[in-house]
């Protein structure tokens, strides 16, 4: 897997986590059946984070028929819209939740937890909204994101356990 810099943060590019070289449907199909067969999907949604959290979401609601809802990173302004800050390895920005409401059951699912920046983020608007998180599901992990969650009392679960250096990725553990 190559590895980029940003700014003091090596950050990995793999298919999953950034459509890069190319994205094949294989890939994303074995990714969504795993999570599927393995994860508590008696949910009422499907919660993914915009970008590359979608091919993931969308694939998972295509085999179980849950809806699928994004959180984007753009505003829209309709109403009952959730806005939360993010902090990640390399970034700070906010993301916007819509479409979730009090009492729906969910499973969160997305490409690459690192510093759990996201993924706290997502939580906090999920618990405004009133939603009960049944389940947190990572293709990819990496730091510590996963101690950081659980912190707030959830246990994400990871596919593929690496470590990043600045010349190679590492894998630690794999489902």
């Amino acid at each position: 897997m190559p590895i980029v810099k940003r700014g003091d943060y090596s950050y990995f590019i793999h298919p999953i986590t950034d459509g890069i070289p190319e994205l094949k449907p294989e890939l994303i199909r074995e990714v969504a059946a795993y999570i599927a067969k393995t994860a508590d999907t008696d949910v009422d949604k499907i919660i993914t984070i915009e970008a590359m959290g979608i091919h993931i979401g969308t694939a998972l609601s295509l085999l179980t028929n849950i809806p699928l809802v994004i959180i984007r990173k753009r505003e829209y302004g309709v109403p009952g819209e959730i806005a939360v800050h993010q902090v990640t390895g390399y970034s700070k920005d906010k993301l916007y939740l819509n479409g979730v409401n009090k009492g729906d059951r969910v499973i969160i699912i997305d490409d690459v937890i690192s510093t759990g920046g996201t993924m706290k983020a997502t939580i906090k608007a999920l618990e405004i909204a009133g939603a009960e998180i049944k389940d947190i599901v990572i293709v990819f992990s990496r730091g510590d994101g996963i101690a950081e969650i659980k912190k707030m009392d959830h246990t994400p679960r990871a596919l593929i356990d690496v470590d990043v250096s600045e010349d190679r990725v590492i894998i630690k553990r794999s489902e």
